[in-house]
């Protein structure tokens, strides 16, 4: 069973995501900042990162850049739904420059989200 943490400043967020990804049978950890974040991948690793880019102490763009360059082979996925002015999906593309694996917009359906966990946990042939 692969394992997900997702970082997020809204619990009631991080609440619904946990239901949908245990219902598909993954193993859940929760965060509420990147710092929480960071610290609990680093005592307990994940196969699969879920960070929101707007968090208070450590937004999401720090904890990608942080992550990657830690453990480069580390699968993270950045979603927003805005912010500062609706200018979340800018932040969204960034984050896809410095390190997401893939870019999810809220809100966003439940099989969208299931497809991409799907497709960044299954490893790659080549």
């Amino acid at each position: 069973m692969a394992r997900i943490l997702i970082i997020d400043d809204e619990a009631l967020f991080r609440k619904m995501l946990r239901q949908m990804l245990e219902m598909a049978g993954y193993e859940v950890l929760e965060a509420a900042n990147g710092e929480h974040g960071i610290a609990m991948f680093t005592a307990q690793p994940t196969d699969l990162v879920i960070t929101d880019i707007f968090m208070p102490e450590k937004e999401g763009i720090s904890t990608i850049q942080d992550l990657r360059r830690d453990y480069p082979n580390l699968k993270i996925m950045a979603v927003t739904g805005g912010g500062y002015k609706r200018r979340g999906f800018e932040y969204l593309q960034f984050a896809d420059k410095v390190g997401a694996d893939c870019v999810l917009r809220k809100p966003f359906e439940r099989q969208e989200l299931l497809d991409a966990v799907q497709q960044l946990l299954t490893p790659q042939t080549r």
